[in-house]
């Protein structure tokens, strides 16, 4: 009767690329009853940034604001078991073992998200301003997928039996594809919201990124391929990773030549640890040698670190230190957010053309790659090879983009900023579920043996040879002499 019932049920419900486009779509519109004036996911839980532990959590929404947060985080647990184990019913999983793994994993992901959003190591210098703080390690919150990698490890590497345990649960390319597809709502957000920025910075930020690309990838890939020898199966998502977007791109790449889910996954890892040390290290070179060119320092944090938390907050560093060298040493006070709107309109195209450029690998690796001589390639092969989450992220984007050209202008606009930050923050657990699955795949010996060492390699000659400095040469032709207002 097993294999009977498997035999009817719909290809879109027995993979977890399918299911990461429904269960994305699902939040998202969720997310969209909002415009109703239905709150139906406002109780989910959100990290703030904290120095009193009693504070770090809360309801999204202000709706639900007498919800105390330990109440909100049990909420969100439940609704993701239950969405989730839907889906593994569905894909012919054992519920009962992927709940209970879900159950360990999700509590111990969120308590290294929580503790990755501790003032004194997330806070930037902007923030340790207003926060009153003598120091910080100034990692933003996005040092909590660092930790939850970093504890998925130990685990991993320590702790056979519990690994072991958790195996039904441990679902880093499925939980990183869901955060993906919501991802394509809130870029179509922050596309439609840069219609309205002086025409020349958007103009310029898409021939830069267009540009970025095509030196960036090739760059990288001939680079792997011919002095490190590794295969094209780990060339693609290696030079997405470091070129493109860093884990979306991996993983979206990945998928469009049939790379083994682990490589991208591996890749991943790699990308959020050395974005965080252009974090450290970027913003207070840009200050030094760019603050008389201040939105080339905003392109330039847009086409060099490779995560969009990260970039985000690498722009908004940018934005602070530059203003404030500015002011010291040319008696000039810029008017705030022109920096960071640089390298976020830079960002957004960067994620516009994932989709696109996982659609080209496709046809790529079935028309010259993969193919057998004589062998005929049709669309269906495409098709085959196209990874089904990048069509929910791109029908999200385009989504979103017509509901706001439709909103234009009235209150709903608002309500539709309202409703995608909620589906948002989804995705940010979603990242941190992936980056703590990750570390219990990662078994160090393993890693060692498939060429973790050459990988890193490749990543540190890639970014720190050629990926930067080209990222500050593009960015100086094409915003070089632009200032933002002064004020006063």
């Amino acid at each position: 009767m097993a294999s009977e019932a498997k035999t009817v049920r719909s290809p879109l419900l027995q993979t977890e690329d399918w299911w990461a486009v429904w269960i994305g779509l699902f939040i998202v519109f969720l997310g969209l009853l909002k415009l109703g004036n239905l709150d139906v996911i406002g109780w989910a839980v959100k990290t703030n940034m904290w120095l009193d532990l009693s504070r770090a959590l809360a309801p999204v929404s202000d709706v639900y604001k007498g919800v105390p947060g330990i109440v909100s985080l049990i909420l969100t647990y439940t609704f993701l078991t239950a969405v989730l184990s839907i889906a593994v019913a569905s894909m012919g999983g054992n519920v009962r073992r992927f709940a209970a793994g879900f159950t360990i994993i999700f509590f111990i992901t969120y308590f290294c998200w929580m503790l990755g959003n501790y003032a004194f190591i997330a806070a930037t210098p902007d923030q340790m301003a207003k926060l009153k703080l003598p120091w910080s390690l100034r990692m933003t919150g996005e040092s909590g997928f660092i930790i939850a990698l970093i504890a998925g490890l130990i685990i991993g590497n320590f702790f056979p039996g519990l690994t072991r345990y958790l195996q039904d649960a441990t679902k880093p390319e499925w939980f990183v594809k869901t955060a993906i597809v919501i991802l394509g709502a809130q870029i179509g957000l922050n596309a439609l919201q840069s219609t309205g920025l002086t025409t020349q910075v958007v103009l310029r930020g898409l021939f830069a990124i267009i540009e970025a690309y095509l030196i960036y990838w090739p760059l990288v890939y001939f680079i792997a391929r011919k002095y490190f020898k590794f295969t094209p199966e780990w060339a693609v998502p290696l030079a997405s990773g470091i070129s493109i977007c860093g884990v979306s791109a991996a993983i979206a790449t990945g998928g469009a030549i049939k790379a083994r889910p682990v490589i991208p996954v591996i890749v991943s890892s790699l990308v959020v640890i050395f974005a965080v040390v252009e974090l450290i290290i970027l913003p207070f070179a840009a200050q030094a040698w760019l603050y008389r060119e201040p939105m080339v320092a905003g392109a330039w944090m847009g086409l060099a670190v490779k995560t969009d938390g990260a970039a985000a907050a690498s722009g908004a560093m940018v934005d602070a230190l530059i203003r404030s060298k500015a002011l010291s040493a040319l008696g000039v006070k810029w008017q705030e957010g022109w920096m960071l709107m640089a390298t976020t309109t830079v960002k957004v195209f960067i994620d516009i053309f994932i989709a696109i450029w996982a659609f080209i690998l496709a046809i790529i690796w079935s028309w010259k790659i993969d193919r057998r001589e004589g062998e005929q390639v049709n669309a269906g092969e495409i098709w085959l090879r196209l990874p089904k989450f990048v069509l929910g992220y791109a029908g999200l984007f385009v989504l979103v983009i017509l509901l706001g050209v439709a909103l234009k202008g009235t209150p709903g606009i608002k309500l539709l900023n309202a409703g995608i930050g909620q589906a948002g923050n989804f995705r940010g657990i979603f990242f941190a579920l992936t980056f703590f699955t990750i570390g219990l795949m990662s078994n160090f010996k393993k890693l060692w043996e498939e060429g973790m060492g050459k990988l890193a390699a490749v990543y540190i000659l890639s970014l720190f040879g050629f990926i930067i400095w080209i990222g500050l040469i593009i960015s100086w032709l094409f915003f070089h002499g632009i200032t933002p207002p002064t004020v006063g």
